[in-house]
């Protein structure tokens, strides 16, 4: 069952807890059967992906064996990198089937023609993850162009022009579907409203292309429209935006944006561009919701295949990421412990990897959050 992320700790210790934590988010309710759980510990799916999946999700394993979280992980070395790993693909999927909960790096999608789908997509729609929620939220230690930054993106994740419906017509004329259903719709638009209500969110925008897309986009512009009526009275304020032009409004003055709910492609671009505007995908967590899975990866999706094997990818995302999967299982103690001594760490500055503009390793970032966990 998901929990609150804004429950307050118990521990006397967790009582300075940076309000930051709220990049972990209280959704709604989405499942009724419990994750597995043997003897008191919660059995996750951990996919590491590929570029610098591997070390920071063993940066996540070093501080869960720290703090003797009860987590025991099933791991599949999963690779987007040639169609060849699909058996273990499919294994991995059986281990979420099963689990209900999974950590994931990012796996990598090839370009060419000749290669695979991919394989994060089929994920999304095999289980039916349909929301995405990325965090964007400015840190007090890590200053930026911009300050006071928070915001929450919820894409569609099973639809739009993911669906992967493209064909040749004739050589040189490629036809491509995006899908949009208003059922699906309306489930996103929902979830984005819920979402904002669970986490004291004041207001709710819809990102489109209505005016070009006047079906497709028009069906979820008039969705979200119909939805918002019914959220009035809880005081939540809707409005809406074209996609050119919230790019544009983001780079100008994100702090107008409070929760943004979207279809997938433009979901895509503005985590991206969220993600640059408080320091980039090194500190920006997510996750992926359905009715029935759960699956945390960093919500801006870079396998930094130019830093793999060197040391010096910056952990938090994925640390906050599993901050937020802790969250979801109920454990809030340990959730708001790790989390608070990894914003402790990036206000501090003293331990900064290259993309925050230190020298520090991925090692370096993890020893500091485990020294400042027994502070």
């Amino acid at each position: 069952m998901i929990r609150n992320a804004l429950a307050s700790s118990t521990r006397p210790a967790l009582t300075h807890a940076r309000t930051a934590t709220t990049l972990s988010a209280g959704f709604p309710k989405v499942a009724q059967r419990l994750p597995t759980k043997y003897g008191g510990v919660y059995t996750v799916t951990l996919i590491p992906g590929d570029g610098i999946g591997q070390e920071i999700t063993d940066s996540v394993k070093e501080i869960f064996e720290y703090v003797n979280a009860p987590i025991e992980w099933e791991q599949y070395n999963v690779s987007g990198m040639s169609s060849s790993g699909e058996d273990l693909f499919k294994q991995a999927l059986e281990s979420l089937r099963r689990n209900r909960v999974g950590l994931k790096g990012i796996l990598f999608t090839p370009i060419s023609q000749s290669g695979h789908i991919s394989w994060n997509v089929a994920m999304r729609q095999q289980l039916d993850i349909y929301a995405s929620v990325v965090l964007c939220k400015s840190l007090p230690g890590f200053p930026t162009r911009h300050n006071n930054v928070d915001f929450a993106i919820i894409r569609e994740n099973t639809e739009g022009e993911y669906s992967g419906l493209e064909h040749q017509s004739y050589p040189g004329v490629v036809e491509s579907l995006k899908v949009s259903t208003r059922a699906k719709t309306e489930r996103i638009c929902r979830f984005a409203f819920d979402f904002a209500l669970k986490n004291n969110r004041k207001k709710v925008t819809c990102v489109h292309k209505a005016n070009i897309m006047k079906l497709g986009d028009g069906l979820f512009l008039n969705t979200f429209r119909r939805i918002a009526e019914e959220y009035k009275s809880t005081g939540i304020t809707a409005n809406d935006m074209i996609v050119d032009n919230t790019s544009m409004q983001l780079v100008a003055r994100p702090q107008q944006f409070d929760v943004m709910v979207m279809p997938n492609l433009y979901g895509a671009i503005v985590s991206n561009i969220g993600a640059a505007l408080v320091g980039g995908p090194g500190i920006v967590p997510g996750c992926n919701i359905g009715r029935d899975y759960a699956l945390f990866e960093p919500g801006c999706r870079h396998v930094a295949q130019d830093i793999m094997g060197t040391n010096r990818a910056n952990p938090a995302a994925m640390i906050l990421s599993a901050t937020m999967m802790l969250r979801h299982l109920g454990l809030d103690n340990i959730a708001n412990s790790i989390a608070s001594s990894t914003f402790n760490v990036i206000n501090a500055g003293k331990v900064r990897t290259a993309d925050m503009g230190g020298s520090a390793t991925t090692s370096d970032f993890t020893a500091e959050i485990i020294k400042n966990l027994h502070a």
